[in-house]
């Protein structure tokens, strides 16, 4: 491996999603711990993100769907992820 070069297991995915229900939640990549930085802001809110589409979930206030979940909103933006647990100067994915 070459010094320019990460591999694969030490970046976020593409897409990730905290909710049980989602087909994008991985519960061992989120027990890593996942950081998130948004239009340049990190984020601890984050309910679901994708790096390639340029977007995060986001709770809208404390309000909840009729199925209990909590009610989303979608923004628009750069997005990069890290592993927190991979100390100060982790390898960032963005797009």
């Amino acid at each position: 491996m070459s010094d320019n070069s990460t591999p694969a297991a030490d970046v976020p995915p593409d897409r990730l999603a905290i909710n049980p229900r989602s087909p994008h939640f991985d519960s061992d990549k989120l027990q890593r711990g996942v950081g998130i930085r948004f239009k340049g802001t990190v984020r601890t809110n984050i309910e679901e993100y994708c790096i390639s589409e340029g977007w995060v979930r986001v709770q809208a206030g404390k309000s909840m769907d009729r199925n209990g979940q909590p009610l989303t909103i979608k923004l628009n933006g750069p997005v990069e992820a890290w592993y927190e647990d991979l100390g100060d100067d982790p390898p960032v994915a963005k797009a």
